[in-house]
């Protein structure tokens, strides 16, 4: 007997996710009946995970998207409203860690770039999909945060600032959303 597809006519966008976790996250969600898009900034990148996804069997779509860049969160909600018409489902994965050693040696640039992509661009980009959410009836947004945003760990101190506000942020989504009918959760994964 074959497995349930619990995610049958859900939409799914996983961001950063031709890669590890969140090509784990959309695989998992495509096996489970959703249909998937997924992003990243290399076109490369979105081709390799189309075609591994579809060898699956999963329907999905994909967008060069750098989640840091306006309108490339637009473009990527955008896409997926063309192509199905309703968004269900909403993994905010993207991050980066262009440093690592002392916090009190991170510069403004690489702090501006941590804020930008780990925490900016997961609340800018929920903005652009709660309207969508919400006419689903039942949405879903997922934060990929860290352990590190529970208790810091030496060496990655400016990301485990970021990931903590990004659990801030989950924590005030889930109270502002409820109303909505739209879950807000967050995972945190080690290292």
């Amino acid at each position: 007997m074959g497995s349930v597809k619990f995610l049958t006519d859900r939409v799914a966008v996983v961001t950063a996710s031709t890669k590890g976790i969140g090509f784990a996250i959309a695989k998992r969600l495509g096996l489970d009946g959703a249909s998937v898009v997924v992003s990243s900034r290399k076109k490369k990148n979105v081709d390799d995970a189309l075609t591994a996804l579809k060898n699956e069997g999963i329907e999905c779509g994909g967008v060069v998207a750098h989640v840091g860049i306006d309108e490339d969160r637009k473009k990527l909600i955008n896409y997926v409203m063309e192509r199905y018409g309703k968004l269900d489902i909403l993994v905010s994965n993207a991050a980066v860690n262009p440093t690592h050693g002392n916090l009190m040696e991170v510069t403004d640039s690489q702090w501006d770039k941590l804020l930008s992509v780990n925490v900016r661009s997961a609340f800018l980009l929920t903005q652009e999909a709660v309207p969508h959410l919400e006419k689903s009836g039942n949405g879903n947004i997922v934060f990929v945060s860290s352990v590190a945003g529970y208790s810091p760990i030496e060496g990655i101190g400016a990301y485990s600032i970021m990931k903590t506000a990004l659990l801030g942020i989950n924590k005030s989504l889930s109270q502002n959303l409820a109303r909505k009918n739209i879950r807000v959760n967050a995972i945190a994964p080690d290292f």
